[in-house]
């Protein structure tokens, strides 16, 4: 099966025929509305109005089968305009009455909507008939949505992501206290996270509460959990510079009970945290060739179960082309004439993927000698050579092809293949 934009949009539209039912689902949270067609396009019966429960979807497969009955089909396409996750749930269901499901891409919706009736006009019933007449058009795609041990992983990384944000916006937090009521803190300590540094946070917040603590109180707090690396030395120069703060000097209680508050969530999330990626690193585990990728340098546990939750199961995928496109990664160019337009990435596919290869492309490029070969060839060779950025960006498809071979044939990663690979290339452009 060839891979080609053109070729695939073929078979899309071969795939429906004379005895097939076309239904376009416009989706919303609570009702959905359904419009069906026959192959030409020719619309069949009255719109279906069904909720988004059980008896919504026996209804909609009610309307289904009385549809098949009266024009003599046999099968039945549904496509939907994915909206948010509401469309999760009737997905699956059809999925297990034998129902095929396909996408259809909202920017195609939005920038087709006129041309039946030449109206910006959008109501729900209209998306449902122009979400019906793209599928006709093979303007569609097969959802791929993640089973198993991949499923497990989507929701476990979609729960760091927010873990993250909500640890870094509590960080930022206990940097807003410390700037306004002990500004020279971090010049005794150099990361508050530290044992040390969170124990001083917890028993003697303020400037006053060290200076009233002295020396001697300071260095017994510290031993009790650090025994290395702070002592009487370090404890002399907090007391010093706590005397001379220019921190607030008002609100004392309201401040420890801040911090003492914005600590107790630090600690949480940071559990959390380490439970959750446990739980990922067992998960990573169950997937065969995931021990493969890892052999890479700078692919952690956390950029390896990222890949794998947003592009699922490697052997649903034909080509690392296809997981190039699902990432946005595949190039874009705008010429008419003799004017040449610029080469750009379409960014239409999966924006956290994009952002999880290109940062391990970062770190590849400056540690990885293969990818800093390839990467110092791509930006400094005679014939047309790239930007920094675009040398990184082609990277980051050279990466999803070595993580394809890597996932697919279960083979550790072997530096020289890519340098070798990249030579014999030279040789044949010499």
């Amino acid at each position: 099966m060839k891979l080609t934009q053109t070729h695939k949009q073929n078979q899309r539209i071969e795939r429906i025929s004379e005895n097939t039912l076309v239904v376009g689902v416009d989706i919303a949270k609570n009702k959905h509305i359904a419009r069906a067609f026959n192959y030409r396009g020719i619309e069949l019966g009255n719109r279906c109005v069904f909720t988004n429960d059980l008896t919504g979807m026996k209804a909609l497969l009610d309307w289904i089968g009385r549809l098949k009955d009266e024009h003599g089909l046999t099968d039945v396409l549904l496509g939907v305009e994915p909206t948010g996750h509401y469309w999760f749930p009737m997905h699956h269901y059809l999925k297990r009455q034998g129902i095929p499901v396909v996408l259809v891409n909202p920017h195609h919706v939005k920038k087709s909507k006129e041309l039946d009736d030449n109206s910006p006009t959008k109501n729900d019933t209209k998306d449902a008939r122009v979400v019906g007449k793209l599928v006709l058009e093979g303007r569609y795609t097969e959802p791929q949505l993640p089973e198993g041990v991949y499923a497990e992983l989507r929701v476990l990384m979609n729960v760091r992501e927010y873990l993250n944000k909500q640890l870094n916006r509590i960080k930022g937090k206990i940097h807003n206290w410390l700037d306004r009521y002990f500004p020279e803190y971090l010049q005794v300590f150099k990361e508050w996270e530290g044992k040390a540094s969170l124990l001083t946070l917890r028993q003697f917040p303020l400037p006053q509460d060290v200076v009233d603590a002295g020396e001697e109180r300071i260095v017994a707090a510290w031993k009790q959990e650090v025994q290395r690396a702070v002592g009487p030395k370090r404890a002399r120069l907090l007391v010093q510079t706590a005397k001379d703060s220019i921190g607030l000097q008002e609100g004392f209680q309201a401040a420890r009970c801040e911090l003492s508050m914005l600590l107790e969530q630090y600690d949480l999330l940071t559990r959390q945290m380490e439970e959750l990626m446990e739980q990922v690193a067992k998960e990573l585990d169950a997937i065969p060739g995931a021990q493969a990728i890892l052999s890479m340098p700078c692919m952690g546990v956390a950029t390896v179960a990222g890949i794998y939750a947003e592009i699922g199961d490697l052997h649903g995928y034909r080509h690392p082309q296809q997981i190039i496109r699902h990432a946005g990664l595949n190039l874009k160019e705008n010429s008419s004439g003799l004017h040449q337009g610029r080469t750009l990435i379409t960014k239409r596919g999966r924006s956290r993927l994009r952002r999880i290869l290109y940062q391990a492309t970062l770190i590849l490029v400056a540690r990885d000698p293969a990818f800093k070969a390839l990467h110092n060839n791509f930006t400094t060779r005679r014939e047309n050579p790239l930007k920094k950025k675009q040398s990184l960006i082609a990277l980051c498809g050279k990466l999803v092809r070595i993580l394809f071979k890597l996932g697919t044939k279960e083979q550790h990663y072997d530096p020289s293949k890519v340098l070798g690979a990249y030579r014999e290339a030279q040789l044949q452009t010499a």
